[in-house]
């Protein structure tokens, strides 16, 4: 992966944040709902049963039309992400095909090979959406509403799939949806209702459940090493909260001899 490959792909997705009219500005996005996501806070992990469902969203309904390009198929065995089992894996990456060019031809994916691109015009790749989508919000794009409301992709994700308001319009050809987290009229129509699917957990498929299922997993793509970064952060902190307390005590051990004469002096002072 080069860096101009990924900074287009972050181009691309960030894209979709713009509407289409013009009419707010980036990173002024529309009515956008504060949905709670197990990862959030400094101790937040994924939650892998929200994972595998929200993988099963993007495969049934989502990868049609949007690829994930930087994402490999055996990532979603690694801890911390769906963790599928190996043969589960090598088998859901066997439904797709990629192109290979040694080939020249099409054939089965692999578990080392990518999700594909289906090439649908105007769909961004979600690879880095869930990074793209509301990076700077807030007054001065200073991400004031991610501290002050916890608004981030995931949050903008969910409320894009059900913000859609009924209202639809015909322009130059095409039918076009009101989306109320966007914030103006959307060429992608709705895509998620209640009970179009069965998760195997048992979960009911309700509407905001799967929209927020299928954000909590682009997340995970884009950031596949969150929870490993956050044990990292933590063990950072508890580690440089013992080692002040040992340079506390160990300033106090090297100058107390100091401040001991220093004292005697005072006092040798004062009595004469």
């Amino acid at each position: 992966m080069t860096f101009r490959k990924l900074a287009l792909s972050t181009l691309c997705a960030a894209a979709f944040a713009l509407p289409s009219g013009g009419a707010m500005a980036a990173g002024e996005p529309g009515k956008i709902t504060d949905f709670a996501f197990s990862f959030e806070g400094p101790f937040g992990t994924y939650d892998r049963n929200q994972l595998q469902r929200g993988l099963q969203i993007y495969h049934e309904f989502c990868s049609a039309c949007h690829g994930m390009d930087y994402v490999a198929f055996r990532t979603l065995s690694d801890p911390g992400g769906p963790e599928l089992p190996p043969e589960e894996m090598r088998a859901f990456a066997a439904m797709y095909e990629v192109w290979d060019p040694e080939l020249r031809d099409w054939r089965t994916a692999s578990q080392t090979d990518h999700f594909p691109d289906p090439n649908f015009e105007g769909a961004p790749d979600l690879s880095l959406m869930a990074k793209a989508r509301i990076g700077f919000s807030g007054p001065n794009g200073l991400l004031i509403n991610q501290l002050r409301k916890g608004l981030g992709g995931p949050e903008y994700i969910a409320s894009y799939l059900l913000g859609y308001t009924g209202e639809e319009d015909f322009q130059a050809g095409s039918m076009f949806y009101f989306n109320e987290a966007y914030g103006d009229w959307v060429s992608m129509a709705p895509v998620l209702f209640d009970d179009m699917t069965v998760f195997a957990d048992g979960t009911p498929a309700t509407e905001e459940q799967m929209a927020k299922d299928v954000a909590a997993f682009l997340m995970w793509t884009a950031e596949p090493h969150l929870n490993s970064r956050k044990n990292a952060g933590l063990t950072g902190v508890i580690f440089l909260g013992v080692l002040t307390v040992l340079l506390y005590l160990t300033n106090k051990q090297l100058w107390a001899p100091v401040k001991a004469r220093a004292k005697a002096e005072v006092k040798k002072q004062n009595k004469g």
